[in-house]
């Protein structure tokens, strides 16, 4: 797997996931600034892996500061996180991290800020190798779901590319076929950025895991005709009642799923989990520019010039729709998700 995010040389080192399929280039992030341009272009994407960035983000930030009085410094790491956060609204592994990093912070006080920068670091490094070990015991959970000869639906991309490494919703479908399991995937095109189509494709290539693409629109078609038999997904927030915010496109998949009585499942960590959002309706969706829509990768026009365009990243998708949520800690009916998991 090609690391989608880490820490070299003093510099939080990205996969620039804008350029994929046609080019592997790297991001060296070397102020936090570049960090948050970069999570807000979709340079870097995927709630796991926006949350490990952002993290890093904020060790990254704190070890340019040049002050040696511990209170100054912490208030100026507090403004640079409500800089990283300010970055996507729907994602809430975002925020979870750099709370998470803001709890570090405030347990060291009274400490050098020499000795508070390296921890920064060391703590940002934590939630990156949390994540992948989470990914792995959470898609060896997923994987019994998956019956040898089975072709799985996915949409957008929950993959390595999404995480620290190893993938959610294609962390599943991984350690299916690490266990031999001869499984086929059809990936969405997952318009209007094709994250299904330039990252999922790719990456499910690298590893030889059979995968076919497909537009949006004929995922219905291939369910009447019986060519899909599972679907799993991904999420960028769970709410408290099992509700999920995912890639725009995701509400219909689930929709199709249920007509067809087709499972579908959701894979998520537990920072994807916020039992202070209430349900599905209360989750902040973002609305992104107008030119991801009219055109491919803002160059080639493909509608009519100053067409209205309404343009949501993500959806919701109600719990009764969901077969059931994968985690690291099992799998559990949407409606079990709160009393599983602790605020």
């Amino acid at each position: 797997m090609v690391p989608t995010v880490e820490w070299k040389d003093g510099a939080v080192r990205l996969l620039d996931q804008s350029r994929l399929p046609g080019a592997v280039e790297f991001l060296d992030c070397r102020d936090y600034q570049t960090v948050a341009e970069a999570i807000r272009t979709l340079k870097v994407r995927g709630a796991p892996a926006i949350g490990v960035t952002a993290a890093m983000g904020v060790a990254l930030g704190a070890q340019s500061l040049q002050t040696t009085d511990d209170a100054t410094f912490a208030q100026t790491v507090l403004k640079i996180c409500d800089e990283l956060a300010a970055t996507r609204p729907t994602a809430v592994n975002l925020f979870w991290a750099i709370e998470r990093m803001k709890r570090k912070l405030e347990s060291l006080k009274g400490h050098p800020v020499s000795a508070i920068k390296e921890r920064l670091v060391s703590e940002s490094q934590a939630i990156l190798d949390e994540d992948i070990t989470l990914c792995k015991t959470m898609g060896r959970h997923g994987a019994e779901l998956i019956q040898d000869g089975q072709t799985i639906l996915t949409h957008c991309n929950a993959g390595s590319l999404a995480t620290a490494g190893y993938g959610t919703a294609l962390g599943v479908i991984r350690a299916a076929w690490e266990q031999g399991k001869k499984i086929n995937v059809i990936a969405d095109e997952t318009r209007p950025v094709l994250q299904g189509a330039r990252l999922t494709a790719w990456e499910l290539m690298q590893d030889h895991i059979p995968v076919t693409l497909i537009t949006d629109n004929m995922a219905g078609s291939l369910m009447r005709q019986g060519k899909i038999q599972l679907c799993v997904v991904g999420a960028d927030r769970i709410a408290a009642n099992g509700d999920v915010a995912n890639k725009i496109g995701t509400y219909s998949v689930a929709v199709l799923a249920k007509a067809h009585d087709i499972p579908f499942y959701v894979a998520a960590p537990y920072s994807t989990i916020d039992l202070n959002t209430k349900s599905g309706e209360d989750i902040p969706i973002e609305q992104r520019n107008a030119s991801e829509v009219t055109t491919i990768h803002g160059s080639h026009p493909v509608a009519p010039k100053d067409v209205a365009v309404h343009n949501p990243a993500f959806d919701v998708t109600p719990a009764e729709l969901i077969t059931g949520i994968i985690t690291e800690r099992g799998v559990f009916k949407p409606q079990e998700i709160s009393r599983h998991f602790v605020s």
